[in-house]
C-alpha cells in the first residue's frame, strides 16, 4: 500500500472508532485502474463478526443523480436526443403551459432553475406515483431561472422523468443499457435488491417502522415512495463498479457518454454566482474550479471524486447514516480522504 494509501487507512480507522461510520471501502485510481484500495471496520455493529469487504455494496444515495441521470442524459445529448439549453415546454407535451414549460434542462443540471427545495413529496402530492409526477411538473418554482444557484433534489427527478420522456423507458433500464452495461458495471441496480444480495449490504439508517436498520431498501424516503426507482436516489453499488465508472471519466472508451459530455460538464457554468457548478458536478470544498477535482455526495456517507488535470479518480463509500444524520463529522472525513488522495507525489 502506498503513503498515500496508509494515510487513508489510519483517517478511516479513526472514523470507525470515533463511530463515525461503521466501516467504509475505499479505491484510488488513474485512467488505467486502481492504484490503491481497502476496507475498513464492521459492516454492521450489531452484527461484529463482519467486516466490510471491498465487494460490499452500499446505497448510493444522491451519486444516483451522477451514475443515473447524469450519465443518462450526456448519452441523449450527444445522441442529437435533447439540447439542454432550449425550454422545455417547447419539446416535452407534459410541461407545456406550465410554469416548468421555461425551465432548460442547462439550469436543472447547474442548479439554477428556481425550482422548490427538498420537500416531502407523500404530503404534497400523495402515495401515487403518477400524482407525484404531476405534482412535480407542474408546480411553479421557486424563484426565477438563472437567478441562482440551490441545490435541489427536484433537479435530478425532473430530469429522470425527461430521460423517460425522451427515450421511452424507464430510468433503471436507461441506466443499465446506455451506461452501466457497456462499462462492465455487473453489480451496480437499483434497489431494492434481491435476499440473496441484500445480507452483504451495508445497513443505513434504523427505521422505526420496520424495527430495524434499512438493508437492501433505498434510505431515501422520495425514492421509496416511487418504487425504488427515480432520479434522486435508489442505486446501489459496490467499489469495483464505480471505479470502471470513474475511469471511464478520464479515458472514455466505447460505449456510453462519450468526452466531449465529461469535459463540458467538468467546467464552471455558474459564473459568478456561488456556490459553482460544473453539469450536477461540483468543485470539491476546500478546492477551487482551476484545481480540478470534481465531486458529489451522497447522504448515506458515499461520495466521488475526479479530476482530469491530475489523471486521478477517487471513490469513498461509508454507511455514517448508521449512527446519525449529522454531517459534521463525514465532512472532516471526507476533507481529509481527498486531500490524501489527491496530495502530489
Amino acid at each position: 500500500m502506498t503513503q498515500a494509501g496508509r494515510r487513508i487507512e489510519d483517517l478511516l480507522r479513526s472514523g470507525v472508532r470515533q463511530r463515525v461510520h461503521p466501516g467504509a471501502v475505499w479505491a484510488v485510481g488513474d485512467a488505467d485502474g486502481v492504484l490503491d484500495s481497502g476496507a475498513v471496520g464492521l459492516l454492521d455493529p450489531g452484527r461484529p463478526g463482519e467486516p466490510m469487504r471491498l465487494d460490499t455494496p452500499f446505497d448510493l444515495a444522491s451519486l444516483t443523480k451522477i451514475l443515473a441521470v447524469w450519465s443518462v442524459i450526456g448519452t441523449l445529448v450527444e445522441a442529437g436526443k435533447l439540447e439542454t439549453r432550449v425550454p422545455l415546454g417547447s419539446f416535452w407535451p407534459e410541461v407545456a403551459g406550465h410554469p416548468l414549460a421555461t425551465v432548460t434542462a442547462h439550469q436543472l443540471l447547474t442548479h439554477t432553475a428556481g425550482l422548490p427545495l427538498r420537500a416531502n413529496l407523500r404530503k404534497l402530492y400523495g402515495d401515487d406515483p403518477q400524482d407525484v409526477r404531476d405534482g412535480v411538473l407542474h408546480e411553479a418554482p421557486r424563484r426565477p431561472p438563472g437567478e441562482a444557484v440551490e441545490y435541489t433534489d427536484r433537479a435530478a427527478l425532473v430530469l429522470g422523468y425527461l430521460a423517460e420522456h425522451l427515450a421511452g423507458r424507464p430510468l433503471d433500464r436507461l441506466a443499465t443499457e446506455r451506461v452501466w452495461s457497456p462499462l462492465g458495471m455487473t453489480r451496480t441496480r437499483f434497489g431494492p435488491l434481491p435476499a440473496a444480495i441484500v445480507a452483504r449490504c451495508a445497513p443505513t439508517e434504523y427505521d422505526d417502522t420496520i424495527g430495524a436498520h434499512l438493508r437492501g431498501t433505498v434510505h431515501d424516503f422520495s425514492a421509496r415512495l416511487l418504487g425504488g426507482v427515480c432520479g434522486i436516489s435508489g442505486v446501489f453499488s459496490v467499489a469495483d463498479d464505480l471505479a470502471r465508472f470513474l475511469r471511464h471519466l478520464l479515458s472514455p472508451a466505447e460505449g456510453s457518454f462519450s468526452a466531449i459530455w465529461v469535459k463540458d460538464s467538468l467546467r464552471l457554468h455558474t459564473g459568478e454566482l456561488t456556490p459553482a457548478r460544473g453539469l450536477f458536478w461540483h468543485p470539491a470544498p476546500g478546492t477551487t474550479p482551476d484545481e480540478d477535482i470534481w465531486t458529489h455526495y451522497g447522504f448515506t456517507g458515499t461520495g466521488m471524486w475526479v479530476s482530469p488535470k491530475r489523471g486521478r479518480w477517487a471513490v469513498l463509500l461509508t454507511n455514517k447514516l448508521y449512527y446519525g444524520r449529522d454531517r459534521a463529522p463525514i465532512t472532516v472525513v471526507r476533507d481529509g480522504f481527498r486531500a490524501a488522495a489527491f496530495a502530489r507525489p
